[in-house]
């Protein structure tokens, strides 16, 4: 039967059988805006410095050292995280300066920024996967249901990976009045999740918005992005500056350390607080995640170059998602602050805190459920003696740049184990 308007193309029915948690590839004016892009190039979005996307080195060298015995029962906390219960209560009364921000663990933020809501890469799932039985699991729960945080005001999201868009939490505040911004191609995901296209602002790099009162803009990041089997650099990624009247903060989503940092901060900052990415990184795959010391010099690199601010360590302790030990992020940017001078927070999930207060949650929680390396915590244990912080498979990295001492491997052409490609 002809003159029903369905798609029955080989095409469409195979994009039928798609799981849900895939998402929607860009099309139409979306898929034309993105090729008109000045950051796409060549079928794919470009990085703004060179990016190996696939891990160095060979699968066998990679297998030996993620399911090395000694290395995998670290990679995991000894008990139970200790986990603020945010409550209504705490988030009725407004931030006496303004500012208040609240790790939900990973890359979750609840920032109230000058009378305003806006929630950064939420994920309030079980597993960061594109099914609900495999992949990495969370190590604790989530501080407060969603219903619990009351009214959002923006949804900022950083780039498409699983444990970035999560699939469930982007149906529940589907239901809300929130608005989303989100990069360029991303709102194909939200629009098959249900999200109404006049819910969102789809930014490029350097592009910006007006929501309420708060200005967002799309900055520049270097990573990468994909869910499914072939969408893989169809969507952008990109770290996040919201201004509002009193208060300016950054969110780097996930990327490698790049000289860019300098430009954002020079054009956007300085900012009262960054949400600085410092897990999941690894010697494979050292131009898509930072070390603790790269996101301290990103940092510095956002502020002009000179201590000032408060830095929010993020993107740590909630999923196991690369060969690090799981509280090597943690303390290495206590380490590096130390080294700078730099105001940090080290709030445990859910606990809210004001960077503008003068004094800030900075007791290491982390060590009453973590293996304390050889030696204790104090002093270089987690270094090899020179400044210089053990890699995951016994490699060092210098403290100035961040970086390995092994050389990159060749590349493999496999794409990174970001969420779902985690081991």
């Amino acid at each position: 039967m002809t003159g029903t308007g369905s798609d029955r193309s080989p095409r469409a029915r195979l994009r039928a059988l798609r799981p849900e948690s895939f998402g929607a590839d860009p099309a139409g004016e979306r898929l034309a805006r993105i090729r008109r892009s000045p950051n796409f190039a060549d079928g794919i979005f470009q990085n703004p410095e060179p990016a190996r996307r696939g891990p160095s080195g060979s699968t066998l060298e990679f297998a030996k050292i993620y399911f090395e015995k000694e290395g995998r029962a670290r990679r995991a906390p000894t008990g139970t995280i200790p986990v603020h219960p945010t409550t209504v209560a705490d988030l009725a009364r407004p931030p006496v300066t303004g500012l208040r921000l609240t790790w939900m663990g990973h890359s979750g933020v609840l920032a109230e920024i000058d009378g305003h809501r806006v929630l950064f890469d939420p994920v309030w799932g079980e597993r960061c996967s594109p099914f609900p039985f495999v992949g990495p699991k969370r190590l604790h729960p989530v501080p407060a249901p969603l219903a619990a945080l009351g009214p959002v005001d923006v949804v900022v999201i950083s780039h498409d990976h699983y444990d970035h868009l999560d699939l469930p939490t982007i149906k529940a505040l589907a239901t809300t009045d929130t608005v989303f911004a989100v990069p360029l191609g991303v709102g194909a995901h939200l629009e098959r999740w249900g999200v109404a296209a006049s819910r969102l602002r789809e930014l490029d790099w350097n592009e910006s918005t007006e929501i309420g009162g708060l200005r967002l803009t799309a900055t520049p990041a270097r990573h990468f992005c994909g869910r499914g089997i072939r969408n893989r650099q169809h969507t952008l990624w990109a770290s996040w500056v919201v201004q509002g009247p009193e208060h300016r903060i950054f969110h780097s989503g996930d990327t490698g350390y790049f000289s860019g940092f300098g430009d954002i901060g020079a054009a956007h900052g300085p900012f009262d607080a960054t949400m600085i990415q410092i897990g999941a990184y690894s010697e494979f795959w050292t131009d898509i995640h930072m070390t603790p010391e790269e996101g301290m010099r990103a940092h510095l690199d956002l502020q002009g170059g000179a201590a000032a601010g408060v830095m929010l360590p993020i993107h740590w302790g909630t999923f196991n998602l690369a060969p690090h030990p799981w509280a090597e992020p943690g303390e290495g940017t206590v380490e590096a602050a130390a080294g700078v001078g730099q105001r940090i927070a080290l709030p445990c999930p859910g606990e809210p805190f004001e960077p503008g207060a003068e004094k800030l949650p900075d007791t290491p929680w982390w060590r009453g459920v973590a293996h304390a390396p050889v030696g204790g915590w104090e002093g270089s244990a987690l270094t090899d003696g020179h400044g210089r912080r053990a890699g995951a498979s016994g490699a060092t990295a210098d403290p100035g740049t961040g970086r390995t001492s092994r050389e990159p491997g060749p590349d493999t052409g496999r794409g990174a184990p970001e969420a779902a490609r985690t081991p």
